[in-house]
């Protein structure tokens, strides 16, 4: 992309839209295992950091820091591309929806590998399922956006070596990490423009597509279009889309 997501000056009421889910949580709980030393890499407003495990964080956005739960350690200023600790130094680190972001991914993830001494975990999108989403009909525009932006998973295997497994992750139907397919079975969460605010992709629209797309959606939402084609999500309590959890062992 050309540019990158300004999250000062976009990420007013982040923490509010995107949430810890407990579902996804327990999924990030049992790849953490018994990992008593984390660290949290790129780690926005707090989601996902277990209360209960030393977590280090660093997050480049103030805004995003500033919107950490009085409940969790305040995170340290700083970027992937130099963690300031030595070789090993934790048992486990996770990057939870935030290595499209990194300006330099590959020297993101060997810094990851060089800091941690078991597993890594990487919340993110699989770019090729992306059209698995009933917003492709409806926002085409912002998929082509982030199918650029969501490194292909076979590079991710590369870059951070050694056994990967990679894990689908369901998505409740009343999700509370207001990332896209959280949606999937609540469409009216679109025409928020808080919502939007907190995805980034929106941020890389031309000006005037953002009020196209939403406008196509809010169109057939009135009209019923949209729940004749799928109005079957709203009561779906799962939904398998794109995200995806990879564990990494050295």
């Amino acid at each position: 992309m050309e540019k990158s997501f300004d999250y000062d000056l976009n990420g007013v009421d982040y923490s509010r839209v995107r949430k810890t889910d407990p579902q996804i949580f327990n999924q990030v709980l049992n790849a953490l295992g018994d990992s008593k030393y984390i660290l949290n890499m790129g780690a926005g407003s707090g989601s996902y950091e277990p209360l209960d495990r030393y977590v280090i964080s660093i997050e480049p956005s103030y805004r995003m820091r500033s919107q950490r739960p009085k409940n969790i350690p305040p995170a340290i200023m700083g970027s992937s591309d130099f963690i300031p600790f030595d070789d090993q130094t934790f048992d486990a680190s996770m990057a939870m929806v935030t290595i499209h972001h990194w300006a330099d991914l590959h020297k993101g993830l060997r810094e990851l590998r060089r800091v941690t001494r078991n597993q890594i975990l990487i919340l993110t999108f699989d770019p090729d399922a992306l059209d698995g989403f009933w917003n492709a009909e409806y926002f085409p525009e912002l998929v082509a956006i982030e199918k650029k932006r969501y490194p292909k998973l076979d590079l991710l295997k590369k870059y951070l070596g050694g056994k990967v497994d990679i894990e689908p992750v369901s998505i409740p139907l009343h999700c509370s990490d207001g990332f896209q397919e959280a949606f999937y079975g609540r469409p009216e969460g679109f025409l928020e423009p808080s919502v939007r605010k907190s995805q980034s992709a929106w941020g890389f629209l031309h000006p005037g597509e953002e009020e196209k797309l939403v406008k196509r959606l809010e169109d057939e939402l009135e009209s019923g279009a949209w729940d004749k084609k799928y109005g079957h999500f709203r009561l779906q309590e799962n939904f398998i889309g794109s995200l995806r959890l990879l564990i990494a062992h050295p």
